[in-house]
C-alpha cells in the first residue's frame, strides 16, 4: 500500500474538484442506465466517454496522479465503443462505475486527511486487465471485462460465460448494485422502471430533504431481496421502491417542510399519500403487484398500520420488505421534523430491531440484518 499526498491546493479547488466529480457521476450512472436500453445509441457513447476524460484531465491538473493510469484505460476503453470497434454490455457499466467509485473515495480521502492510501499493485493489474481489450479479440471481451470487474470489487454478482463459470450449486455472495435498475428484465420493462425512476427524480425536487431517495430505497431493496434469494419479483419491487412515494409530492409545501410534530388531521392528509401513490399503477395491469406492495407498504404487523390495518399474513412480502428499507431510510436521512436526529447506519439497524415487534415482519427483519452486516463490514 503506497500513500500518496498531493502539492498544497487551497481548499476551495478541492471542493470544486469533488463537486465535479459528483456531477460527473450522477451523470454518467444515468448515462449507463439508458446505455442498457439503447446499447449502440452513439451520443450516449460519445457522452460517457467525455465524462471519463474530463475526470481525467480534473486530476491531472491537480496532480492527483495515481488514479491517472487507470483513468486513462478506461477511457480508452469507451474510444473503442464510441468509435463502434467493441460493444456496450452490462460488465461494461460495472467497470466504468466501480472505477468512478475508487476515484470519488480517493479524492473524498485526500479532503478529510490531506493524502490517501491506494493499492498500485491492484492498480497495475487492472490497468494491464483493461488494456487487454480491444477490437480483435471480441469472443474474449465478456472474460476480460470480468476480470477486470473482479479486481475492483471480488464479491460482484458478474455471470461468467467462459470455462471459469461458476458451478451448479456454488452460491454467489449479494452484492449492492450500482443502481436501482434490474438488468435481467426485458427492454419493456426497462423502459417502465427507467420512467417512474425519472418521475421520481423529478419528486424529489420538491423537497430539500429527498434528493437520490428513490435509488436508495431501490437499490437496498433489492439487495435484501437478493439476501433473500430473490423470492419477491425483482422488477416489481423496482417499481414500487421508485413509486411508493410520489403522492408525497402533491402535498401543501407548508406540511412537507413543517418541522413540528403533526396534528391529527395533517398526520391524516400525510397517509393519504399511499392512495395517491398507488393509483399511478391502477391501470398498469403488469404492475399490479408494485401497486399492491405500493398500498400496503405502511401496513404493521399486528394490524396498527395504515391505510387498511393489515395483519402479517395478508401483507404481501414486497411491502413487508419495502416497510424496514422505508424506515432505515429515514433514520439515516435528514428529514424536516428530525433534521437533527440523523442515526448513523449501525444505530439505525439496531433501532429497527428494537422497535421490530408488532411493526415489521421478523423474517424479513432477520434478513435485513443478515444483509446490513455485510454492507456495514464492508464499509457501505
Amino acid at each position: 500500500m503506497l500513500t500518496f499526498t498531493p502539492d498544497e491546493l487551497e481548499e476551495d479547488i478541492l471542493a470544486d474538484l469533488m463537486e465535479e466529480i459528483n456531477e460527473l457521476y450522477e451523470s454518467s450512472e444515468q448515462t449507463l442506465i439508458e446505455l442498457e436500453l439503447r446499447p449502440a445509441d452513439n451520443e450516449l457513447q460519445r457522452a460517457l466517454f467525455r465524462s471519463i476524460h474530463t475526470i481525467k484531465g480534473d486530476l491531472g491538473l491537480v496532480n492527483f496522479s495515481p488514479m491517472i493510469p487507470l483513468l486513462q484505460h478506461v477511457e480508452d476503453l469507451l474510444d473503442f465503443l464510441r468509435k463502434g470497434q467493441v460493444d456496450y454490455t452490462s460488465t461494461m457499466s460495472d467497470l466504468v462505475l466501480l472505477t468512478m467509485d475508487r476515484v470519488k473515495a480517493f479524492v473524498e480521502e485526500v479532503m478529510q486527511r490531506g493524502k490517501a492510501d491506494y493499492d498500485n499493485t491492484l492498480h497495475e493489474q487492472l490497468v494491464l486487465a483493461i488494456s487487454r481489450v480491444s477490437p480483435e479479440n471480441s469472443t474474449e471481451h465478456e472474460r476480460l471485462l470480468t476480470d477486470a470487474v473482479l479486481l475492483l470489487n471480488p464479491a460482484l454478482d458478474v455471470a461468467k460465460n467462459d470455462s471459469t463459470a461458476t458451478t451448479a450449486g456454488q452460491v454467489k455472495a449479494p452484492v449492492l448494485a450500482s443502481t436501482g435498475i434490474p438488468k435481467d428484465i426485458s427492454s419493456e420493462k426497462k423502459q417502465d422502471v427507467l420512467f417512474f425512476r425519472e418521475l421520481m427524480q423529478t419528486v424529489e425536487r420538491r423537497s430539500n430533504f429527498w434528493a437520490g431517495k428513490g435509488d436508495r430505497i431501490a437499490k437496498l431493496a433489492m439487495y435484501i431481496n437478493d439476501v433473500a434469494d430473490n423470492i419477491i419479483d425483482e422488477d416489481q419491487l423496482a417499481v414500487a421502491s421508485y413509486v411508493h412515494d410520489f403522492g408525497m409530492a402533491f402535498m401543501p409545501m407548508k406540511l412537507l417542510t413543517k418541522g413540528d410534530t403533526l396534528s391529527e388531521n395533517e398526520f391524516n392528509l400525510m397517509r393519504s399519500h399511499v392512495y395517491k401513490s398507488a393509483r399511478l399503477l391502477e391501470h398498469l395491469d403488469e404492475w399490479d403487484l408494485a401497486r399492491k406492495i405500493v398500498m400496503q407498504h405502511h401496513e404493521r404487523t399486528d394490524g396498527s398500520g395504515y391505510p387498511l390495518g393489515l395483519k402479517e399474513d395478508d401483507i404481501c412480502e414486497g411491502a413487508k420488505l419495502l416497510a424496514i428499507i422505508d424506515t432505515y431510510d429515514a433514520l439515516t436521512h435528514a428529514r424536516a421534523h428530525s433534521e437533527d436526529k440523523v442515526m448513523s447506519k449501525k444505530d439505525a439497524v439496531i433501532h429497527i430491531n428494537k422497535q421490530a415487534k408488532g411493526q415489521f415482519s421478523m423474517k424479513w427483519v432477520r434478513l435485513f440484518n443478515q444483509g446490513m452486516t455485510g454492507l456495514l463490514t464492508k464499509g457501505h
